[in-house]
């Protein structure tokens, strides 16, 4: 994978806690997005874990331009509270994941094989940070939303309670004790019936419709 944050401290920390794994292997690192997008296209690595603010070319400009040159490369944004405008801009360069730069270290290791596996992330703080600030804006989608939700099955009803929370596949799987591949296959039909084009969106949706997360007590 390729790391890339104009702070050597924190490409440091990010190193050590994700060089425990051993199925993880950092190959290439820089300090600025063109220096990102450079190391990509030589190394075609899996994941790029790219922090959005660097100097000269940014996260989000890298981002795009690995989207056009190394397309099987997993870009997974690295952001801060507060940073939802960005993140919302990394959607549309075609970022596959998003994580906060407070993230446990197990959920970083985590997330960096999910994004190898070919999966979005997404960091359940910021999903649920997008969704307040977008469904501030507008409470009159509410009733639009139930309509599209109500196309849904129980079961796919179930999933996008899921992905409201930022669950992974990986998670929805477990959680409703089915395979990965039939829970990424409820994800793919669930955005087609809504209309939607990521997770995020989703989400939202899932909150304007005032869907709740499923009772796990057991």
């Amino acid at each position: 994978m390729l790391l890339a944050d104009d702070e050597a401290l924190i490409r440091a920390g990010i190193r050590f806690v994700l060089e425990v794994a051993d199925d993880i292997e950092i190959v290439a690192e820089a300090d600025n997005g063109a220096g990102a997008v450079e190391l990509a296209r030589k190394h075609l690595v899996d994941v790029a874990l790219l922090d959005i603010r660097m100097p000269g070319v940014d996260g989000l400009a890298a981002a795009a331009e690995m989207r056009k040159v190394a397309p099987r490369t997993s870009v997974v944004m690295l952001t801060t509270f507060g940073e939802e405008d960005h993140v919302t801009r990394a959607l549309r360069c075609g970022a596959a994941g998003f994580l906060l730069k407070d993230t446990p270290p197990d959920d970083l290791i985590r997330a960096v094989r999910v994004a190898a596996a070919g999966e979005p992330i997404l960091s359940p703080r910021v999903t649920q940070q997008l969704i307040e600030r977008y469904v501030d804006r507008d409470l009159s989608r509410a009733d639009e939303a139930r309509r599209r939700v109500a196309a849904l099955t129980d079961r796919e009803r179930e999933v996008l309670c899921l992905l409201r929370e930022g669950s992974s596949n990986a998670e929805i799987a477990k959680a409703l004790l089915i395979g990965e591949g039939t829970a990424k296959s409820h994800v793919s039909r669930i955005l087609s019936v809504l209309g939607c084009t990521n997770r995020v969106q989703a989400a939202i949706l899932a909150h304007d419709a005032g869907v709740r997360p499923p009772d796990r007590r057991s």
